[in-house]
């Protein structure tokens, strides 16, 4: 990692203990960000795949299950089905849980919940390629195996930083490509979890960077390094935390808390 890289990931490791000052959110802020974050995430990472769907529009799916004309069931499903799998996520987060196969499989059943894949949870049993690229992913009989590997490195202690460890997970994750469709929402997913186990907040990548995060993630498994994917997802826990931290300096609930680290915490808002 060079050091610029490494500085860039200190400075957020800085700004998340000044978020941990704050802790623990009082019950209405915790519950705004959710909000905020549960649909934002929602509409990107849909979009990301095609889904058509407005940010307004999924917000209204998902906060008062009104369907949207001239919009598709399946769009709706995918949805409804993103958020109910980041329900999961956020109580596999709190649990404190350990991330295994049987985690995996079941935000994927969620993901794909009621869109007419008879395999939700089951691993692929064809072989795939990247769409519009060359790139082959590894044969379906190698995936029971590689998700096993995958899922003990996932228990292994890492000196990785946390935003660069769960960026090397969501990679390794879409490289194996266990399902048969899904895999983006839940290598997103996954990414989020352990950024969110790790003591951050959910990092959204915007759909207006769908053609940049898609060429850091072929990059990097055509051998290439994965260092622009790191910065992608850093750009987005960025984002996440001066958003967060401002809502906390805000909040009449958080008044007195995190004293000695308020200017500090001002100037670096601002600087965005």
């Amino acid at each position: 990692m060079r050091e610029e890289e490494r500085s860039r990931l200190e400075r957020l490791t800085q700004a998340k203990g000044w978020l941990d000052a704050f802790r623990p959110l009082p019950p209405s802020v915790a519950e705004e960000l959710g909000h905020r974050y549960e649909v934002r995430l929602t509409y990107h990472s849909t979009a990301i795949e095609g889904n058509t769907l407005t940010q307004s529009e999924t917000q209204i799916v998902i906060e008062k299950g009104i369907t949207i004309g001239g919009k598709s069931v399946l769009e709706h499903l995918e949805v409804i089905g993103h958020k109910e799998a980041l329900d999961f996520v956020g109580f596999l987060a709190d649990q404190g849980s350990a991330l295994g196969e049987r985690e995996i499989r079941e935000i994927h059943s969620l993901v794909m919940k009621g869109q007419g894949n008879g395999d939700t949870g089951a691993y692929r049993t064809l072989d795939v390629m990247a769409a519009g690229t060359e790139f082959r992913y590894p044969s379906h009989p190698k995936v029971p195996e590689l998700m096993a590997e995958f899922a003990r490195w996932l228990g292994d202690e890492s000196n990785l930083h946390p935003i660069a460890r769960a960026s090397e997970a969501h990679l390794r994750f879409v490289t194996i490509h266990p399902f048969r469709d899904g895999n983006g929402r839940v290598g997103r997913l996954l990414l989020n979890l352990l950024l969110l186990q790790a003591g951050y907040p959910i990092a959204v990548l915007p759909v207006q960077r769908r053609a940049e995060y898609i060429d850091t993630l072929a990059t990097a498994q055509a051998g290439g390094s994965s260092a622009a994917l790191v910065s992608l997802v850093a750009d987005a826990v960025e984002a996440s935390l001066r958003e967060t931290l401002e809502a906390c300096l805000t909040a009449g609930e958080t008044e007195g808390r995190a004293r000695e680290h308020r200017a500090a915490v001002e100037a670096w808002i601002t600087q965005a």
